[in-house]
């Protein structure tokens, strides 16, 4: 049932923002390196324990080079988006990045012919603007509290031509990485979701040690992955959604699945206010309410 499945992956990758924003240290230049380090070791553990110890699954080896082009479009616009945290603050760079569900919509119309009712059209909407306004009233709120503390923020993490260019980096190659992923799985049958899931994940282990190689032979940077604690909660939390989001994708609502996981934003929003001791105000609650609107719509066609 591909809306349980979206609803799983929209908690984890909301729960794996949280941690890779805690975990992004702007004092450390390789930071967004051994971000993708931990990604990648986690997921290959995964493939490990779950795929070949407890399932048991023959892995057909010819798939890693079958699947690298979607492999290839997940793990570069990822180690984009953590680099990208350097320079550009959350609350313009989410939004942005979280469009690739638009990016992946339009290709579909364009070249799968992929119809939606007008209903599920406005759902999408709510969506997609939604998390636009949300990320307006965070950066409105969050100039107000650095203003008040006399701070003035450097042009450069805000509308800067180098800093933008990242989230928008992000939402066009993660949007083409969907739109091939749904390619793949639904739309052509080229492999089973198994073989497609372990493939991104082997693929994301191969990079995870050529950087971790990298780190130490070249750079003498030792990379001591234990005390790497939020990087690893956000590559656990990244690792069970992608693992829902192989099925919620491979489904034939892939056009809508998309832009509805695009929404995990506001749940990585929600455990900030949590977890940080932020508050909420009532236009934040009322933007909430409308994207959770549009996913509530969603789910009723589905069912």
């Amino acid at each position: 049932m591909w809306f349980a499945s979206a609803i799983i992956t929209i908690l984890a990758w909301g729960a794996a923002d949280l941690f890779y924003k805690k975990g992004n240290n702007e004092a450390d230049r390789h930071s967004a390196m051994k971000t993708t380090i931990m990604v990648g070791l986690v997921m290959g553990l995964h493939v490990l324990f779950y795929y070949v110890i407890y399932q048991g699954i023959s892995y057909d080896w010819k798939n890693l080079l079958l699947y690298l082009p979607v492999s290839g479009m997940y793990i570069l616009s990822m180690a984009i988006g953590y680099f990208g945290l350097r320079y550009i603050e959350v609350s313009i760079s989410s939004p942005i990045s979280n469009s690739s569900g638009a990016v992946t919509a339009l290709l579909g119309f364009l070249i799968m012919g992929n119809a939606i009712n007008g209903v599920q059209l406005v759902a999408i909407l709510l969506i997609l603007i939604g998390i636009l306004f949300l990320s307006i009233l965070e950066k409105k709120e969050e100039n107000a509290e650095l203003a008040a503390e006399g701070i003035e923020i450097d042009r450069k993490y805000r509308f800067g031509a180098v800093a933008i260019i990242f989230p928008i980096l992000y939402m066009v190659i993660d949007g083409l990485g969907t739109f091939l992923d749904s390619y793949y799985l639904e739309y052509k049958n080229i492999m089973p979701e198994d073989q497609a899931n372990m493939s991104y994940e082997l693929t994301f282990l191969i990079v995870a040690l050529i950087l971790w190689a990298y780190l130490e032979i070249v750079k003498k940077e030792n990379v001591i992955v234990f005390r790497e604690r939020d990087k690893g909660f956000a590559a656990l939390f990244e690792t069970i959604g992608q693992f829902f989001y192989v099925g919620a994708i491979s489904s034939r609502e892939a056009i809508i699945v998309a832009p509805l996981i695009s929404a995990y934003a506001i749940v990585s929003v929600i455990l900030g206010r949590i977890f940080l001791k932020e508050k909420l105000t009532f236009k934040h609650y009322l933007v909430i309410a409308a994207i959770m609107i549009g996913i509530m719509i969603l789910g009723f066609y589905d069912a």
